[in-house]
C-alpha cells in the first residue's frame, strides 16, 4: 500500500458540491470528486467514460489545509433571452496537501500521469491553473500518517503567523462518520452528470514541522 501526495495551490481554486445554474460555490478544501477529475484528465480517461471512474472511487482520498487562503466573490451580467447575474465563489491563495492511497502499481501509474498529463489540469474549474509542482511524490504510508509527517507546504511569513495546526479530513467508516458529501462522481458526462456520497471525517488538527521550500514558478523554464 502507497499514498501519494499533491501539492494543490494556485492564485485561484474552486471546489464545488451543491453549484447550481446562475451561484457555483466552493467548498473550503478540495472535494474528492475535483481532484478524481484530476486524476481522470492526468489519465486521458474521456468525459464520458464512466466504467473508468469506478477504479478511481475506490482510492482512498484526504487532503490537509496548509494555508486557507480567502473566500472571493465573483459575479457577472450574462446576456441571453433575458440579462441575469450570476455569482461564482473561488478560494484565493490557498494551499492544501491532498492525497490518494492504492496499491503501489496504481500509484506509480497516477503519479506518472500527473507529471505527463494527457488533458491540461486545473483546480476544481478550468479558469483555475495551478502552480507547480504538483506532485509531491509516493509515500511508503498509509495516508493519515502521510499526511500527518509531510512538511508544511506553506511560505515562510504563514510559518512566522499560525502555529503549524492544520485541519485534516479524509474518507470516514460508517462507524467514525462525521458528516456526509455529495462530491463521489458517478459521471463526468455534460449531458447527464452524476454524483453520489461519501462519509467524511475530520481529524484532530495535527501539528507539522516547518521547512522552508521554493515553489516559485519560472514559466520560461518552460521553453527550454
Amino acid at each position: 500500500m502507497a499514498t501519494l501526495l499533491l501539492r494543490l495551490a494556485g492564485p485561484l481554486q474552486s471546489w464545488g458540491v451543491d453549484s447550481k445554474f446562475e451561484t457555483r460555490r466552493t467548498q473550503p478544501f478540495p472535494t474528492k470528486s475535483g481532484v478524481i477529475g484530476m486524476l481522470a484528465a492526468a489519465l486521458g480517461i474521456s468525459r464520458e467514460d464512466d466504467e473508468a471512474l469506478k477504479g478511481l472511487n475506490k482510492l482512498k482520498f484526504g487532503v490537509r489545509v496548509d494555508k486557507e487562503g480567502e473566500l472571493l466573490h465573483d459575479f457577472h451580467t450574462a446576456v441571453g433571452e433575458k440579462a441575469y447575474l450570476t455569482h461564482r465563489y473561488y478560494l484565493s491563495d490557498a494551499i492544501f496537501v491532498a492525497a490518494v492511497e492504492s496499491d503501489d502499481e496504481t500509484v506509480k501509474k497516477l503519479e506518472y500521469a500527473l507529471k505527463n498529463p494527457a488533458f491540461p489540469l486545473f483546480l476544481g474549474r478550468r479558469s483555475c491553473p495551478p502552480t507547480m509542482p504538483i506532485v509531491l511524490g509516493v509515500r511508503s504510508k498509509e495516508l493519515v500518517t502521510a499526511l500527518q509527517e509531510e512538511p508544511w507546504q506553506a511560505d515562510e511569513t504563514i510559518y512566522k503567523k499560525e502555529d503549524g495546526k492544520l485541519r485534516l479530513i479524509t474518507d470516514g467508516n460508517a462507524e467514525d462518520v462525521m458528516s456526509v458529501v455529495r462530491d463521489v462522481p458517478v459521471s463526468f458526462s455534460k449531458y447527464h452528470r452524476k454524483f453520489t456520497w461519501r462519509n467524511v471525517k475530520e481529524h484532530k488538527p495535527v501539528t507539522v514541522k516547518s521547512e522552508k521550500q521554493n515553489f516559485e514558478h519560472d514559466p520560461f523554464t518552460e521553453l527550454g
